[in-house]
């Protein structure tokens, strides 16, 4: 085999996973490998699991194949520069040197990082539902919010590569405490564990979104409310985005952005409350193109689309 692989790594708030992906944006079977993270690892556990799925994913290159590169998508912030993390939910890594950990472990190739919001945005653009569009953001509803633009056909991170942070942006007309310092922010209202604790405190008895899921499906009206309210919070940051930066397109990806399609249908009901801005509401609101693949294939792209990353 003489391909060419990009090794992709994810870090989140739950786990840490890792694989090669060919120039097609396909992900290699047998590569892909996860281990845990969580706020209740320290940071030698951590770096422990980011060397595992790195040794093993590694490992899988097929004979005669090369590996030309690695791409990091982290959990925010970041600073790009110095390749260093501070993932919310991850307290222990505060300018964590990450792209330098990686680094030691694959000498002889180039490791580019990113937040995960880009890599998203990357792999929706790149083969997911971003395609043909040339602003576009990508969005993960799950254990956080984060998302990552692409304006005119390349990425936009600013200065500190942190650009495209969506999960705090405030929303109006919510007051949830935001462990950043905020008030209000989407990701604080409308994150899976945020949602199932808004319910929880209404007397709904589950304990996750999926049983969140059910729950409506079953009728239930406290876990409509929950999904209404996150919904609205989604849609209201959506539409401050576009308004801003004049989006085409938003792709959603994420286990809780799966919870049940009304939850897309209050983000393009808050969206079309700005009615008089037809440059907003024309914004098109979409879950995934992508599998759960999708933050692995947007890793892979810091490497295989690097022309397009600024």
């Amino acid at each position: 085999m003489s391909a060419e692989f990009a090794l992709a790594i994810d870090l989140g708030g739950t786990k840490v996973e890792a694989a090669l992906v060919d120039p097609e944006g396909v992900v290699l079977p047998g590569s892909r490998f996860r281990a845990p993270t969580g706020a209740d690892r320290d940071s030698d556990a951590l770096a422990t699991s980011v060397d595992e799925v790195v040794a093993l994913s590694s490992a899988a290159l097929p004979r005669g194949a090369t590996m030309i590169g690695a791409g990091i998508g982290s959990a925010g912030p970041i600073n790009e520069a110095e390749g260093r993390v501070s993932p919310l939910n991850l307290p222990v890594w505060r300018d964590y040197a990450l792209r330098d950990q990686v680094e030691a472990a694959l000498p002889d190739i180039p490791v580019s990082l990113r937040m995960d919001g880009i890599c998203i945005a990357l792999a929706e653009h790149w083969v997911g539902a971003g395609r043909g569009f040339d602003n576009v953001m990508g969005m993960i509803v799950s254990t956080g919010i984060g998302g990552g633009l692409i304006l005119h056909g390349n990425t936009v991170s600013g200065p500190t590569g942190n650009a495209g942070h969506i999960g705090h942006v405030e929303v109006a007309g919510f007051d949830d405490p935001c462990p950043c310092g905020g008030i209000g922010c989407v990701e604080a209202i409308a994150s899976g564990p945020h949602t199932v604790a808004w319910a929880r405190r209404q007397g709904w008895d589950g304990n996750t979104g999926e049983e969140l899921g059910a729950s409506f499906r079953a009728g239930d009206p406290i876990a409509a409310a929950a999904i209404e309210r996150s919904g609205r919070a989604i849609g209201q940051a959506i539409a401050s985005a576009t308004s801003l930066v004049d989006l085409e397109i938003v792709a959603i990806g994420g286990g809780f952005s799966l919870v049940s399609p009304v939850l897309f249908e209050h983000m393009r009901t808050a969206i079309a409350a700005r009615w008089q801005f037809a440059f907003v509401t024309k914004v098109k609101v979409v879950p995934s193109g992508l599998s759960s693949d999708g933050p692995l294939i947007g890793a892979a792209a810091l490497i295989h689309r690097s022309a397009v990353v600024s």
